[in-house]
Order: C-alpha cells, then sequence, then structure tokens
C-alpha cells in the first residue's frame, strides 16, 4: 500500500513506485476515473493516449509516412510534402 499527506493546499506527492508504474515524469498529467463501483482509477495521460494510439495504428494498414504525415498536419495544420 503507497499513501499520500494532502497538504493545507490539497496537493499530494505520488509515492515513487506509484510514478514509476505508470511512468509519470515532471510535467505530465494525470486524470482521475471513478468507476461505477466507486473504485478511483488513477492514469497518466500522455501514456495512455500514446498506448491507445499505438493500439490504433497496430491494427491499421498505415505506414510510418501516412503517420508521420498526419503529425505533422495536425502539428502545423497542413499536410508536409
Amino acid at each position: 500500500m503507497n499513501l499520500a499527506r494532502v497538504s493545507n493546499n490539497w496537493q499530494i506527492t505520488v509515492p515513487m513506485e506509484i510514478r514509476r508504474a505508470l511512468k509519470i515524469k515532471t510535467g505530465d498529467k494525470i486524470s482521475f476515473f471513478r468507476k461505477e463501483n466507486g473504485e478511483i482509477v488513477v492514469n497518466n495521460t500522455a501514456f495512455v493516449a500514446i498506448s491507445e494510439a499505438q493500439a490504433a495504428v497496430a491494427d491499421s494498414n498505415y505506414s510510418e509516412e501516412d503517420i508521420l504525415a498526419d503529425v505533422m498536419a495536425l502539428r502545423y495544420g497542413a499536410a508536409q510534402t
């Protein structure tokens, strides 16, 4: 079990074991999700997003070039040639 104390400013320090398990680095955002049974799930949002993107790409016919073009289009607003 890992414990964290809540400060006067409602902040907590995520225990090292949890940081490592979630691959949390300085500046990362974490999300909290409450399940119907009341359980709270904590996720590293960047890691979850990357994992979901990798899974989606793994089941598709996208090439690395297609993925790079899509990233560039999202990042710069137009497809790169």
